[in-house]
C-alpha cells in the first residue's frame, strides 16, 4: 500500500488511513490508487473481517484535489474498479466503518457515503458544496444522501450546498454513533469489534443481501436470503455456530 492510504491490522479489524493531512486529505491520483490497493488488501486478507476508514489530521477529507483537476488530472482521481477516490463504485464484501473526526466535505462526504456504517465526532461536518462552484456531486452524493437522510434534508444539502453538523446527521440516522472529538477511531474500532464477534462469512452474506434488496419485492428478497443461507450451509462456520451453542461456549470462527 502506498503511503497515501495506510493499512494496519489488529484483531480482525483493518484500519485504513488517508494520509495526506497537509492537503486536508484531498483526493489526488496517489490517494485514489492507495485506496484501491488498501481495499484490495482488506478484501484479500483472510484475517481482516471489518475495515475502519479514517483520515489523518483534523480533516477527514476535503474531497477532490481541485489543483489536480485544474492541471488536467481529473481522470487520475478515479480508478477503474473504485471510481472516485478508489472507493465510491467499488464492489466489495467486507463491511467498512467511516470514522470521521472532522469535516468530510464534497468528495469527502461521498467517501463516507460509500462506507457501510458511520461513526462521527462532534467536530465532524458533512456536505456537498458543489453547487457553490457550478459543479455537481457526481461521485454518489446526489443519490446516496437521500438514502441515509430524509428526502427534504438531503435536498436542502444538495441545493444549498450548506453542510450538516454531526449532531443533526446523527439525529436523522446518517451517523450510527456520535462521539467526543479525538475518539472517532476508537469508537469505530469498538463497533468493528462488535461486528467481528460474529461469523465473518454470515456478516458478508447478510450485508450483500441487504444492499441488493433495498428496493426489491418481498419474493425476490426471500429468494436472495435463502440463496445466501445455502451458500453458508456448506461452510465450516455453519456447523460451528449451533455446536458452540449446544456446548455452551463462545464460537471460534474460521471464516471458511
Amino acid at each position: 500500500v502506498g503511503p497515501m492510504v495506510e493499512y494496519e491490522l489488529e484483531d480482525h479489524v483493518a484500519l485504513l488511513t488517508i494520509n495526506r493531512p497537509e492537503a486536508r486529505n484531498a483526493v489526488n491520483g496517489d490517494v485514489a490508487q492507495g485506496m484501491e490497493a488498501a481495499i484490495d488488501r482488506l478484501e484479500n486478507d483472510d484475517e481482516a473481517w471489518v475495515g475502519v476508514l479514517t483520515g489523518a489530521g483534523p480533516v477527514f477529507s476535503a474531497g477532490a484535489d481541485l489543483k489536480a483537476i485544474n492541471s488536467g488530472e481529473a481522470a487520475a482521481l478515479t480508478t477503474d474498479r473504485g471510481g472516485f477516490a478508489g472507493i465510491v463504485t467499488r464492489e466489495r464484501t467486507k463491511p467498512i466503518i467511516a470514522a470521521v473526526d472532522g469535516p468530510a466535505l464534497a468528495g469527502g462526504t461521498e467517501i463516507v457515503l460509500s462506507c457501510d456504517l458511520v461513526v462521527a465526532s462532534r467536530e465532524a461536518r458533512f456536505g456537498v458544496p458543489e453547487v457553490k462552484r457550478s459543479l455537481v456531486a457526481a461521485a454518489g452524493g446526489l443519490f446516496r444522501l437521500g438514502r441515509v437522510l430524509p428526502r427534504n434534508v438531503a435536498t436542502e444539502l444538495i441545493i444549498t450546498g450548506d453542510p450538516i453538523d454531526a449532531e443533526r446527521a446523527h439525529h436523522f440516522g446518517m451517523v450510527n454513533q456520535l462521539c467526543e472529538p479525538g475518539t472517532a477511531v476508537a469508537t469505530a474500532r469498538a463497533l468493528a469489534d462488535r461486528i467481528a464477534t460474529n461469523a465473518p462469512l454470515a456478516v458478508r452474506e447478510s450485508l450483500a443481501v441487504m444492499k441488493a434488496t433495498t428496493d426489491v419485492d418481498d419474493g425476490t428478497g426471500i429468494q436472495m436470503s435463502n440463496e445466501a443461507l445455502m451458500r453458508l450451509a456448506v461452510t465450516e462456520d455453519f456447523m460451528e455456530g449451533p455446536l458452540a451453542f449446544i456446548e455452551k461456549r463462545d464460537p471460534v470462527w474460521k471464516g471458511r
